[in-house]
């Protein structure tokens, strides 16, 4: 197809090629709900696209509101208050924790609030050490790759990347790492993303954060891929009674059609952009459109209710058998509410299944630093048919793999 051919010409040719071989040739035309249709004329179930469209491709009431906001207001003077900001900043914190995370910054990808987060701790303790986890991702941007456990595509940078030290699971180890030298932060995603979707223990995460806070340090919970019911919760960390003091929203916060991500931190956290309004800024940040999608995003949220506890049972009664007929393909896998993943015996094997599952009209997203792991993403629209097309593409996907292997 010519849109491929000149995407090589301009792109990364290693990501053109796995666009050819994941759409046989085919590229994206549309979507809707669970579904995106392809230039032949296939449809695909879309378990993929990195957990954004939460609800749906094109869902009606975000669409909706984000023409309003172009018909209006398509963009902001930052002069002057931005009534969409204003509205979304405030129903976001009430609906996490209005008593404790009051304050927020708004920018339009999981990097930008990651940077922000990890400015405020640094410049709020005077430290410049930061704790991370072994296997968490927070983006490639250069604080976010700081804190990103991925020694591939740190390495050109580690000259660059600060004092970041990444711990292990272990109940022990902030406070062990606090013995060692003062840092301003701990960093951590509750479930992994890019990660294989490793769910850290909710014990775990309390313990952390009051070791840290014994520290006199902060705790950021990087909830772009988790967060907003994905996997149970609208936060995890607070859900698990971690009290932790910035939680990060991403992804699907814009309703699947605009970007949008926010920081929502505690008033000591947040002190420097207090004292200095311009600490941290950023051209789009609480961009009208952006906005309006968000405030129509977080209504949905509330408007599903029960719908996201269904739709989990229906995952996993769509993963758990594909585990137990195929146990000499896939070393393991689970489900943690809209979010599942399969953990394949090897990265050769993991890549061959998420080509046949595209084949089949079902598709998955890789992990970055988990490469013999593929994730289920699916929105919390996905019909029962839809989960049974998958079911059947994931057990015709493992068979196709179990015969490979067999020779």
């Amino acid at each position: 197809m010519r849109l491929l051919a000149t995407a090589t010409d301009h792109f990364p040719p290693a990501m053109v090629s796995r666009q050819r071989l994941v759409g046989r040739g085919a590229v994206e035309v549309g979507s809707d709900g669970a579904e995106v249709r392809l230039s032949d004329g296939r449809v695909a179930l879309d378990f993929g696209s990195y957990a954004v469209p939460l609800f749906g491709h094109r869902p009606p009431h975000v669409v909706r509101a984000v023409h309003e906001a172009l018909d209006t207001m398509p963009t902001s003077t930052r002069l002057l208050a931005n009534p969409y900001a204003v509205r979304f900043g405030e129903t976001l914190t009430q609906l996490v924790a209005p008593a404790r995370l009051d304050r927020v910054w708004l920018g339009l990808n999981g990097s930008d609030v990651v940077e922000a987060a990890l400015k405020l701790a640094i410049a709020r303790t005077g430290r410049p050490a930061v704790l991370a986890v072994e296997g968490g991702f927070h983006g490639k941007t250069m604080a976010a790759l700081a804190a990103t456990s991925d020694p591939p595509r740190r390495q050109p940078m580690a000259g660059f990347l600060g004092d970041v030290r990444h711990l292990p699971p272990r109940a022990d180890a902030v406070a062990e790492a606090a013995r060692e030298r003062p840092f301003a932060a701990l960093i951590l995603e509750p479930v992994q993303g890019e990660g294989g979707g490793r769910v850290l223990d909710p014990a775990l995460l309390r313990r952390w954060s009051q070791d840290a806070h014994r520290a006199g340090a902060f705790v950021i919970a990087d909830e772009i891929q988790c967060g907003l019911r994905r996997c149970g919760p609208v936060s995890v960390a607070v859900a698990a009674g971690a009290e932790p003091d910035a939680v990060l929203f991403g992804k699907p916060l814009g309703g699947g059609v605009m970007p949008l991500s926010a920081v929502l931190a505690t008033e000591s956290l947040y002190a420097p952009l207090a004292e200095d309004a311009y600490f941290h800024t950023a051209t789009f940040s609480g961009h009208p459109l952006s906005c309006a999608a968000g405030i129509a995003a977080l209504e949905l949220l509330a408007e599903y209710g029960e719908q996201f506890a269904a739709t989990a049972a229906a995952l996993r009664d769509c993963v758990e058998p594909v585990l137990r007929r195929f146990p000499d393909v896939l070393a393991g896998g689970h489900t943690t509410g809209l979010f599942g993943v399969l953990t394949f015996a090897t990265l050769e094997q993991a890549g061959l299944a998420l080509l046949e599952c595209a084949r089949r009209g079902l598709l998955l997203a890789p992990c970055l630093t988990a490469p013999a792991v593929l994730r289920l993403l699916p929105p919390v629209v996905t019909s029962v048919e839809q989960f049974e097309r998958a079911a059947g593409a994931l057990r015709q996907a493992c068979e196709a793999v179990r015969r490979k292997a067999v020779r």
